[in-house]
């Protein structure tokens, strides 16, 4: 993909773009790039690898592919077992391997992953820790907040990962004007309340719809998990 010199930010050492193409320029420039899909890919990955379980992230387009042994694929969000529903993953076993899809938290890790680029999965729910590993990795980093899809698959900006990326950013320095705008999205959001700003949001008034209510509680928790979900060997895992 040909970019311009001016849309790259390259005078700053934390970067933020948007969505598939965002994730293919950063990828390509960036240290580190953490995926931001708070509603709810990333927030899923936090719960799983909160109680020791590791992610395989598979794009959309591959949610009937063959897994390997020992993987349990998860199942759609009404169902008995674990999916991408945050709350059916809090009492998942440690040590379970989890194929979870998502057509964009879970599209866009598995993309980078395929570069082999580091790879940080981050939320609301462990921003400052991601920041403190990505920090630790070195610079440059990338954000790339998924966003949603409209019904013709054009993606749709997603306020929720705006403010992920912008809770991450927030513990950075060295900040793109992109990112920055992150950050006071973020900040006014916290001081609002985040819980009431993201059940107010498009993606959390449809679970909240569709009886998915504690996905979003789940959510909104800032800064509870000190978990790090990195990608090692195909898996999203805290460590």
């Amino acid at each position: 993909m040909a970019v311009r010199a001016e849309h790259r930010q390259l005078d700053h050492r934390v970067r933020l773009e948007w969505g598939r193409e965002g994730a293919a320029l950063l990828t390509a420039e960036c240290a580190v790039v953490i995926v931001v899909d708070v509603l709810s890919f990333s927030t899923a990955v936090d719960v799983a690898a909160g109680r020791g379980a590791a992610v395989l992230p598979l794009r959309a387009s591959d949610s009937r592919r063959p897994v390997p042994p020992g993987v349990v694929r998860a199942g759609p969000r009404r169902s008995t077992g674990p999916s991408l529903s945050p709350a059916s993953l809090t009492g998942l076993p440690a040590g379970t391997r989890l194929a979870l899809p998502s057509p964009n938290g879970a599209t866009l890790c598995a993309a980078v992953a395929a570069t082999g680029a580091v790879l940080l999965a981050g939320c609301l729910r462990n921003a400052s820790a991601v920041a403190a590993a990505a920090e630790a990795v070195g610079g440059p980093i990338g954000i790339v907040p998924a966003g949603e899809r409209w019904p013709d698959d054009t993606m749709r900006v997603a306020a929720e990962d705006a403010l992920g990326a912008g809770a991450i950013a927030a513990a950075l320095p060295d900040r793109s004007p992109e990112a920055e705008l992150a950050v006071a999205q973020f900040t006014a959001a916290r001081d609002r309340g985040l819980p009431a700003v993201l059940a107010a949001t498009s993606s959390g008034r449809e679970l909240r719809a569709d009886g998915f209510a504690a996905d979003v509680e789940l959510a909104a928790d800032l800064d509870v998990s000190a978990a790090v979900p990195r990608l090692h060997d195909g898996f999203l895992r805290a460590g």
